[in-house]
């Protein structure tokens, strides 16, 4: 049986990753993460798995704010869902 702070961490990293999927599918988001992340596409493919990543795909929109409301319309979740899934990523996100 699947623990319940397993079940939550791999809902956090699924949503995280359609999270990415909206952003790298967006014509200015997509360029924008990587300029921000100084990684190339076949990187960033190579590491879409990668919860490290995926916290900082989730960072990234929380940093402007509209991009962070785009994607959770985009993905029907709250803001706030997507908040909590970084934290569940990067606990030091909590603090």
């Amino acid at each position: 049986m699947i623990s319940n702070a397993r079940a939550a961490r791999i809902e956090a990293e699924t949503l995280a990753l359609r999270a990415l999927t909206f952003v790298i599918g967006d014509a200015q988001l997509g360029p924008r993460l990587l300029d921000v992340t100084g990684l190339d596409v076949a990187t960033l493919r190579g590491r879409a798995g990668d919860p490290a990543l995926l916290a900082a795909t989730l960072a990234f929109l929380e940093a402007h704010e509209p991009s962070l409301i785009a994607c959770s319309c985009a993905l029907a979740v709250t803001p706030q869902t997507l908040l909590d899934a970084r934290a569940t990523l990067d606990p030091r996100a909590r603090d």
